[in-house]
């Protein structure tokens, strides 16, 4: 049973940064492609950022340019560094495997509360 644990979030100031981190046990973390993801209250999770298992990136527009998604293979661990946080980036973040045609491969995680003041 893969289990997904997040961590890392908080309460910041517009403008301010982050790194989230996510702990992967019992896959075969270093095949897999892995995605951040959030849900902002009343609306539908997201995904924010993708990264290859040979480190290929993507990222939403809404954060290109200011979140950076990296991974440690040897630790089965990927990360989020966000950068100038706007009070929209206000969500719960998870990360998962990413699949085919937005689907997931693992059961979610508890997520992270990122939480981004005015």
């Amino acid at each position: 049973q893969v289990q997904l644990v997040e961590s890392g979030g908080g309460l910041v100031q517009a403008g301010g940064s982050l790194i989230l981190s996510c702990a992967a046990s019992g896959s075969i973390f270093r095949i897999d492609t892995m995605g951040w993801y959030r849900q902002a209250p009343g609306k539908q999770r997201e995904l924010v950022a993708l990264i290859t298992s040979t480190g290929s990136t993507n990222y939403a527009d809404s954060v290109k340019g200011r979140f950076t998604i990296s991974r440690d293979n040897a630790k089965n661990t990927v990360y989020l560094q966000m950068n100038s946080l706007k009070p929209e980036d206000t969500a719960v973040y998870y990360c998962n495997k990413a699949g085919a045609y937005g689907s997931v491969g693992y059961p979610w995680g508890q997520g992270a509360q990122v939480t981004v003041s005015s």
